[in-house]
């Protein structure tokens, strides 16, 4: 699991390469990540905004913005946690996605942004 903190705020990710959702055959392969968002500091904070940069091994950069996770905009309190698993598919069996979340501080209206540490996303048969 790789995981990063700013602002108080610990990022961890899991990645899982999904063989049922992907076509190798018609360049399609799935993946899912699990990520973990943690307030490990003193404040309530809300995540507001996503971005992601997503790299294929052949070169492609794709960008997605938007608001929230999976359709929410969780509060997380000091010491709770919020989790969500999503997906993403690439054309190439391996490739990586980087990214950050918009945050607001409840306690003073603060904006800061978190990173999302790099992640690889590898069809297991790549490893062997």
């Amino acid at each position: 699991m790789i995981n990063t903190i700013t602002e108080g705020v610990k990022v961890s990710v899991e990645t899982i390469y999904q063989p049922e959702y992907s076509n190798p055959a018609n360049d399609h392969f799935m993946f899912a990540y699990k990520i973990n968002i943690e307030n490990v500091g003193n404040f309530a904070v809300q995540l507001l905004r996503r971005h992601w940069t997503i790299f294929d091994s052949n070169g492609t950069k794709r960008e997605v913005e938007g608001e929230g996770v999976v359709g929410v905009q969780p509060i997380i309190e000091p010491g709770a946690s919020h989790e969500y698993v999503s997906g993403c598919n690439l054309k190439t069996d391996t490739g990586s996605m980087k990214g950050e979340y918009q945050m607001l501080r409840l306690m003073d209206d603060f904006l800061f942004n978190v990173k999302i540490p790099e992640f690889y996303l590898i069809a297991p048969y790549k490893l062997n």
